[in-house]
């Protein structure tokens, strides 16, 4: 896994625990903090994915004789 595939399911997993521990009458930042935890969930996945790219091998090119 990709640093910026771990820092981005550290940040998903500390907004979520934001919006547990926020009490009930802060609708707007419990919100806000599930939205957060989507959009760092999203980007964890991406970065999953371009994280499984083929790798380019230089072998594979040379001249056959």
């Amino acid at each position: 896994m990709s640093k910026a595939a771990i820092s981005f399911l550290i940040l998903a997993l500390m907004a979520l625990a934001a919006d547990q521990l926020l009490v009930p009458s802060m609708e707007t930042m419990s919100t806000l903090a599930k939205a957060a935890a989507g959009v760092f969930a999203s980007l964890f996945v991406a970065a999953l994915f371009v994280g499984r790219r083929i790798k380019f091998d230089p072998i594979l090119r040379q001249a056959k004789p």
